[in-house]
């Protein structure tokens, strides 16, 4: 094993809330209000959909309400069903009327014209689905203890070269200096000067979803301090309730929303794990506990799987590598707060913490929560 390299578990794919646009030749984050599931490979500067990204769209037939919105394209906003009324379409004919269309008399061509476009017009709305969006997604965890599924840090990226500078649990914290890696002390992101110009909290979630690739998983990474707390918090639980059984859970990622003041009552959204469609709390754990006897009639080994995970963490210092920071500092950090004034001080700049506060909502920047 190559030391200093963090051995992660295999990734094929992504998980995410929001996607970056190209806006007067910057490219932004955008929040959304569905999850996406992506491959690793981008085209023309975005992330190629995974197959089942339709897939799971296809299959789910209802999702969550709350603190949702329909969008403009599903043409239910008010004044807009997709359909102009006949008496705001423009008249195709020119030139002068005749007598009858002045008295208001159709001739019976137009009569039968107009029967037959009617329905057609019905009918070709109604044949065309509105596209579902996807807020919910069936998965599994690979590990039995929750800190394996998810690792949550304060962190601090160079935004020159996309490489982590401080990473930290607010107890300690590994920092780059010109002297090399040292351990310090990390009070948290408020009361730090070193961090106060950009250091957040950063989760990555490791989740399998279908059964092509049991120990391949797809990641889902936010900044968001309510998908944080959530889904620690619902590890946790899930793996003290199941008694040490998380990783035969069946769990539902599924996407919630909420208001706060911070938000100014608009709504945010954010990710939490709860048992899957369909099933109580008690046949999820009945599942888990079957499911844990087939795997040790196979002979497959869970303890040996998460101590192998705790041995590869521990091998390097830092998770992302430089290629996998380029795309987090992207979507992010926002370009504005790229721009740096000429001679400003990283850690002395209460300009640039004001601006990043004006720009961030609820502790985080858009569009994770």
């Amino acid at each position: 094993m190559i030391k200093g390299l963090m051995i992660t578990p295999p990734v094929i794919g992504r998980i995410a809330i929001g996607k970056v646009v190209e806006r007067n030749g910057k490219r932004l984050p955008e929040k959304d209000d569905e999850f996406t599931i992506t491959t690793q490979v981008q085209a023309r500067g975005q992330w190629i959909l995974h197959p089942l990204d339709e897939a799971l769209r296809q299959a789910q037939h209802s999702g969550i309400k709350e603190g949702t919105k329909p969008s403009l394209s599903e043409g239910s906003e008010e004044g807009d069903s997709g359909l102009q009324p006949a008496s705001a379409q423009p008249s195709q004919r020119s030139g002068k009327r005749s007598l009858k269309e002045k008295m208001g008399v159709a001739t019976d061509m137009e009569q039968t014209m107009d029967a037959k476009a009617r329905p057609a017009a019905a009918t070709a709305t109604a044949t065309t689905p509105a596209r579902r969006k996807l807020r919910s997604i069936p998965v599994r965890v690979l590990f039995n203890e929750p800190d394996l599924n998810l690792r949550a840090h304060y962190t601090l990226f160079d935004r020159s070269t996309a490489r982590p500078v401080c990473v930290g649990d607010g107890e300690s914290c590994k920092r780059v200096t010109s002297q090399g890696l040292a351990a310090m002390p990390c009070p948290g992101p408020d009361a730090c000067a070193f961090g106060q110009d950009g250091c957040k909290p950063y989760g990555r979630l490791n989740l399998v979803i279908g059964d092509s690739d049991e120990l391949g998983s797809f990641v889902f990474r936010t900044t968001g301090f309510n998908s944080i707390r959530t889904l620690t918090a619902r590890l946790q639980y899930f793996a003290a309730v199941s008694g040490g059984h998380l990783a035969g859970m069946p769990l539902e990622l599924k996407l919630r929303g909420k208001s706060t003041t911070q938000s100014h009552r608009a709504a945010i959204y954010y990710a939490d794990l709860v048992v899957r469609s369909g099933l109580t709390l008690n046949e999820a754990i009945a599942q888990a506990r079957e499911l844990v006897v087939q795997r040790h009639a196979a002979g497959f080994d869970q303890q040996a799987l998460d101590e192998a995970a705790k041995l590869g963490y521990a091998n390097g210092s830092f998770e992302d590598s430089p290629e996998e920071a380029a795309g987090l500092v992207e979507e992010f950090y926002p370009e504005p707060l790229l721009q740096e004034a000429p001679g400003e001080p990283i850690a002395d700049s209460e300009a640039r913490t004001l601006r990043m506060h004006r720009q961030s909502v609820n502790g985080t920047h858009r569009p994770y929560a």
